[in-house]
């Protein structure tokens, strides 16, 4: 069963490029209720932790470095059908591959540095939630 929440991060590209505005307003625009929100940056360990589902790949360690390289904005996001509406809102992980006026076609620089995070699954999401918030940062 679906939930109505989803997670997300705008990764260090995304800060460090400016717009972190503008993809609040994309994310707001589209119907999404912020339920928890915060700005920080990713420890060594806070990013081996999170991607640990990647540890064996080859692009771990590259990608530990990067979300590790600046601040992120992590939040949940609150809507019906979160997880599917915003995997389609940000678009395809390759911004040459997602459609126009997804976040990642407009502010993703490449398939590595592509701007935003997005739970992949329901389950994902509770978990990628209750790992950068605990109950008492949650509306």
């Amino acid at each position: 069963m679906a939930t109505n929440r989803t997670f997300t991060m705008l990764k260090p590209d995304a800060i460090e490029n400016g717009y972190l505005g503008k993809v609040l307003d994309m994310i707001v625009g589209a119907g999404f209720e912020i339920k928890a929100m915060k700005y920080t940056r990713l420890s060594e360990d806070e990013a081996k932790k999170f991607y640990e589902v990647h540890a064996e790949r080859p692009f771990y360690g590259e990608l530990v470095e990067y979300m590790t390289s600046g601040p992120i904005v992590a939040a949940i996001l609150e809507k019906d059908n979160a997880v599917a509406d915003f995997r389609a809102l940000i678009g395809a992980t390759d911004p040459a591959e997602a459609e126009e006026g997804t976040i990642r076609k407009s502010y993703a620089e490449s398939k590595a540095k592509n701007a935003v995070h997005g739970s992949d699954s329901d389950e994902n999401a509770a978990i990628e939630g209750e790992f950068h918030f605990n109950a008492a940062e949650i509306f």
